[in-house]
C-alpha cells in the first residue's frame, strides 16, 4: 500500500459517516459507505440502504452526474467491494466497467464469497487498490458482521441490572425492579438491535418473560432459552407462539452459538441470570456487556456475574441509574 494522505483518511471518514445511515435497514448485510472523488472534489456518494438493495458502491457511482469523470477518479469504500452474485451483481465488476483507476478500501470483507476476491479482481483489471485506511474504525463499524463471519458465531452482548452493591435479586430469588421507565425503554430499544435474545431456565421459569421489544418500534428478536429437563410449562410465554422461539435441551453454550450461527443469527442479547452470564464469561464467549447499576442497595442477595478481565468503555447516567458498557480485555 502506498503512503496514504490526510485526504484519504478524510474521505474514508465520510464513508463511515454515510455507512451509519444504513443502520436501520442494512442488516444482516454490513453497513457500507462509498465516496467518489475527482481532483479533490466529491462527485458522488452513497451507502447501503437496505438488505437486498443496491450496495454503497452502486449508489455512489449512480449519483455521479458526469460518469465520464469516473475514469480519472478515486473511489473510497469502507468495506471491500463484493466479487460474487448474491441479491445484486458484483460491485467489483461495476468498478472495473467504469474504468475507475484507484480504489481505497477501509477493511477487508471476511465473508467467504468475498474475502480478498474483490480486491483481487480489481487489481487483476489494473486498478490500484489501497487497503487499510482507518481499518480499525471500519472494522468496528461492522463488528457484529465481522464476528459472525470470522468467528462463526453471533456477536454476544451480556445485559443485566443490579443494585449499587452488586446484587441482581433478593436472597430468596425474588426479583427487584431496578430499571426506571426510561432505562426499561432503552432495554427494549437494545432488543430491537439484536436478532436473538436469551435467558436461562430459571429466568424463563420463575420470571416467565415475554422477551419482546414492546416499548420500542422494531422487530421482536428470536427468543432463546435452555430447558434441559423439560420443566417449562405449556403456559410459559416462551411457548405462546407469538414470536419465533428456540428451546435447547443441551446447555452447551458453544453448541448453541454454533446452531444460531447456522440459522444466520448475527447478534445475541443474553438477559439471563448470573449463572448463564458466568457461563458465557468463563467460556470467553462474549463481546460486550451492558450493566445497569441502580442507586438502591440490597445489602445481601444473589450476586451479579463477575466480568473477569473486562475494560470499562463508557458510563452514562440516566436519572438515579447509570449504565456501564464493558468490553473484554484484549
Amino acid at each position: 500500500m502506498r503512503n496514504l494522505t490526510a485526504e484519504d483518511e478524510r474521505y474514508m471518514w465520510r464513508c463511515i459517516q454515510l455507512a451509519r445511515c444504513g443502520e436501520a435497514g442494512a442488516a444482516p448485510n454490513p453497513m457500507v459507505g462509498a465516496v467518489a472523488v475527482n481532483k479533490g472534489c466529491i462527485i458522488g456518494e452513497g451507502y447501503h440502504r437496505k438488505c437486498g438493495g443496491p450496495h454503497a458502491e452502486v449508489n455512489a457511482i449512480r449519483s455521479v452526474r458526469q460518469p465520464e469523470l469516473l475514469a480519472e477518479s478515486t473511489l473510497y469504500v469502507s468495506l471491500e467491494p463484493c466479487a460474487h452474485y448474491g441479491k445484486t451483481p458484483p460491485c467489483a465488476d461495476l468498478i472495473v466497467s467504469c474504468r475507475i483507476p484507484r480504489v481505497v478500501v477501509g477493511c477487508m470483507d471476511p465473508f467467504a464469497k468475498v474475502n480478498g476476491l474483490g480486491v483481487k479482481k480489481m487489481r487483476e483489471a489494473g486498478i490500484q487498490v489501497d487497503v487499510g485506511v482507518l481499518e480499525q474504525e471500519c472494522l468496528r463499524l461492522n463488528e457484529r458482521f465481522i464476528t459472525f463471519h470470522s468467528k462463526c458465531r453471533p456477536w454476544v452482548t451480556l445485559k443485566w441490572a443490579q443494585s449499587s452493591d452488586g446484587f441482581i435479586a433478593r436472597q430468596d430469588g425474588t426479583a427487584v425492579a431496578f430499571s426506571t421507565d426510561l432505562t426499561r425503554m432503552l432495554v427494549h430499544r437494545l432488543r430491537t438491535r439484536h436478532q436473538a435474545i436469551m435467558v436461562g431456565t430459571h429466568t424463563a421459569l420463575w420470571d416467565n418473560p415475554t422477551l419482546t421489544a414492546r416499548d420500542w418500534p422494531g422487530t421482536h428478536p428470536l427468543r432463546v432459552t435452555i430447558d434441559r429437563h423439560g420443566i417449562l410449562p405449556p403456559t410459559s410465554h416462551l411457548k405462546d407462539g407469538s414470536v419465533p422461539t428456540r428451546i435447547y435441551e443441551n446447555g452447551d453454550i458453544a453448541a448453541i452459538l454454533a446452531d444460531l450461527h447456522q440459522a444466520g443469527v448475527q447478534s445475541l442479547l443474553v438477559e439471563g441470570g448470573a449463572a448463564l452470564h458466568n457461563a458465557f464469561i468463563e467460556a470467553g464467549l462474549w463481546d460486550e456487556a451492558r450493566v445497569e447499576i441502580a442507586a438502591q442497595r440490597l445489602e445481601r442477595g444473589i450476586p451479579a456475574a463477575t466480568l473477569h478481565g473486562a475494560v470499562l468503555k463508557t458510563e452514562e447516567q440516566f436519572g438515579p441509574n447509570k449504565i456501564c458498557h464493558y468490553r473484554p480485555k484484549s
